[in-house]
């Protein structure tokens, strides 16, 4: 929340400009960058009209939460009012998505989504976007969780007449979502009044909400089951909604004629790409739609095999590899999605593929032929391995080269690292893979960020956390080789040794051995916290806390990151893989890594000048220190 006060203060404060300036100092600290030219006029001219209507309903007590942060992601809601329900005396929130808007019309396909002329793309329907933000609050916050009818929720079109936006209704209306606009302001007023009592003052109920308790994350793995079984377990939001519904929006012209198209969707860690492939998937695997889930990860493929598909061997066959569609037949599925489809290669022939199946075909090739909605999901900032070529560049010129459109969703929302756009940018900062240098951490409340000076301290903290009830693993860079895998009953070797600290690498095999998890599991395996895991088992995954070692192929000297491609232990990077390539590679492992915590990161350094480096940005405040949390 950037800023909350009473209707007939934030009118007031509006008029001399004070509000705005406040504004933008609050998005400065919150997200370590200014607030875009249009977002600051938006909030000069969507903010007074909407304080003007509240006074002009008599609704000046009502408090105003300007920019409300939802829980455990980054999206937020224009605006959510509290008050008291005039009827019942109990807490009311109304939750205000604000558009300036004089023209939308709902898709032809798909009247959840619309068209505005600012967009090529098509946006979610106001109505719809902050129907589910009001679900979500529901969900996530435990001041209204037992209580959903406390919730409603308005989109306010404030510039439209009803000609130029009315075809939005055409979606289902209900308490969660209204549309009002400058034609019908009185009924905007008149609705108002119905939610909003104006004898009592809505400070009160602004304490509460913002006091309810967050209701823990629902983890990937742990409702997948349920997703692909059920029913829908997640909330989507905005972009997320957007392109789960032009998924299935293509597959609907494609059971209608000879139509194929392709999708990508690409956004940064934790922005819910998993999320909207599970979705998808459990929607097409109820219609009885035929459709797959691949991935290029052993690890992510096993896990999902295991969780969403325990007792059942029909869902445990919807998720395959990139690389099993080498002999398929072209459009032998209705979709195929490709989750962490930045790991395609350049072709899914390897020494054990028989010569007859050598043809040379490039993998992007193979996913897009087999399927008449090929949905690509991505992040080009995980690549970590030479030869992996997902890119959205990739796969728009292959789809052109066939003929095919190819639509292009990008997700900005965070949803992982307690999502903190502060924290991910801070990270790109660091590893220089956005411009401008590493920054000093400023704390944002939504994620906690530690340096350890030991690794014993480090682990002596996650265990603090795991007796917490929370969830929690260590990382590392690929720099200490492995050991042959230990025999059934001997112990794990100590691989990753650290002065007189010493712990295993993450097993690699199928198998469970002295008690530690198989590789494909480590990351979901409460027992996979003994060992020390590498990008390849941690990428695609999550926990509460993440430990990272970072080790002596990155090291900081003087003013910039060096990279040491002589202390990597990965057997990928081969004497053809140029410096840069190895360079590029290396921070992207790192930037995963930085990027698995759902609530805090404990970083340590075996280097002590970048060790140096780390305290200096992070470590300097005494509530950053690892005694502080």
């Amino acid at each position: 929340m950037l800023f909350r006060e009473s209707a007939k203060t934030i009118a007031a404060r509006a008029l001399d400009s004070s509000l705005y300036l406040h504004l933008t100092e609050q998005f400065v600290h919150m997200h370590g960058h200014r607030p875009s030219a249009a977002e600051v006029r938006s909030w000069e001219r969507s903010v007074p009209t909407l304080a003007a209507a509240l006074n002009d309903a008599g609704l000046g007590d009502v408090e105003i939460m300007l920019e409300y942060a939802l829980p455990l992601n980054s999206k937020r809601a224009d605006a959510v009012l509290a008050g008291v329900h005039p009827a019942t005396g109990e807490p009311s929130y109304v939750v205000v998505e604000l558009k300036q808007w004089s023209q939308a019309e709902p898709d032809e396909d798909d009247p959840a989504l619309c068209r505005i002329d600012a967009y090529t793309h098509p946006v979610l329907n106001p109505i719809e976007q902050v129907r589910r933000y009001c679900e979500y609050l529901v969900n996530f916050n435990g001041a209204v969780a037992e209580h959903p009818g406390r919730v409603s929720g308005v989109a306010y079109l404030h510039n439209a007449t009803e000609f130029g936006v009315g075809g939005l209704r055409a979606i289902e209306l209900d308490d969660h979502g209204q549309l009002f606009t400058a034609e019908r302001r009185g009924d905007f007023i008149d609705h108002l009044r119905t939610k909003l009592s104006d004898k009592v003052p809505g400070a009160h109920a602004a304490d509460e909400l913002r006091a309810g308790r967050t209701v823990p994350s629902k983890q990937l793995m742990s409702v997948a089951a349920q997703e692909v079984r059920e029913r829908e377990q997640f909330v989507l939001l905005d972009e997320q909604q957007v392109a789960y519904r032009m998924v299935l929006n293509a597959v609907r012209k494609a059971k209608r004629s000879d139509h194929k198209e392709v999708v990508v969707v690409t956004g940064g860690p934790g922005t819910g790409k998993s999320v909207i492939a599970l979705s998808l998937l459990g929607e097409l695997y109820r219609q009885g739609i035929p459709a797959l889930h691949a991935t290029g990860s052993q690890s992510f493929t096993k896990t999902m095999r295991k969780v969403a598909g325990t007792r059942k061997r029909e869902v445990q066959d919807l998720f395959k590899y990139f690389n099993s569609f080498m002999t398929a037949e072209k459009n032998s599925l209705d979709v195929l999605i490709c989750d962490e489809a930045h790991r395609i290669r350049e072709t899914s022939a390897n020494r054990y593929t028989p010569a007859a199946h050598r043809t040379g075909k490039r993998q992007i090739d193979e996913l897009i032929d087999v399927a008449r909605v090929p949905v690509f999901l991505l992040d080009e900032h995980q690549v970590v391995r030479p030869g992996e070529m997902g890119t959205v560049e990739d796969i728009e010129a292959a789809a052109a080269a066939k003929g095919l459109e190819c639509h292009v969703v990008p997700l900005e929302s965070q949803f992982r690292c307690g999502g903190s756009d502060a924290y991910l940018r801070w990270v790109k900062r660091l590893l220089g893979l956005e411009s401008g240098g590493p920054v000093v951490w400023e704390p944002d409340g939504r994620m906690h960020l530690l340096v350890a000076d030991s690794p014993q301290e480090m682990e002596a903290f996650l265990q603090a956390r795991r007796d917490q009830g929370y969830g929690a693993r260590m990382s590392a860079g690929y720099c200490w080789p492995w050991s042959k895998e230990p025999g059934p009953g001997d112990p794990l070797p100590a691989d990753v040794v650290i002065g007189d600290w010493a712990r295993p690498w993450n097993l690699r095999g199928d198998r469970s051995v002295s008690g530690a998890p198989p590789s494909a599991l480590w990351a979901t395996d409460p027992a996979g916290f003994g060992q020390v895991g590498c990008v390849y088992t941690a990428q695609g995954f999550e926990y509460d806390w993440s430990g990272v070692i970072m080790g002596p192929d990155l090291v900081w000297r003087g003013d910039h990151w060096i990279t040491d491609r002589t202390r990597s232990e990965d057997p990928v990077f081969k004497k053809s893989t140029s410096d840069a390539d190895v360079d590029r590679l290396i921070r992207n492992t790192y930037k995963v890594l930085l990027t698995r915590g759902m609530i805090g990161t404990i970083v340590y350094s075996t280097d002590p000048e970048t060790r140096e480096k780390l305290r200096e940005l992070v470590g300097g405040r005494r509530e950053q220190r690892v005694s502080a949390v």
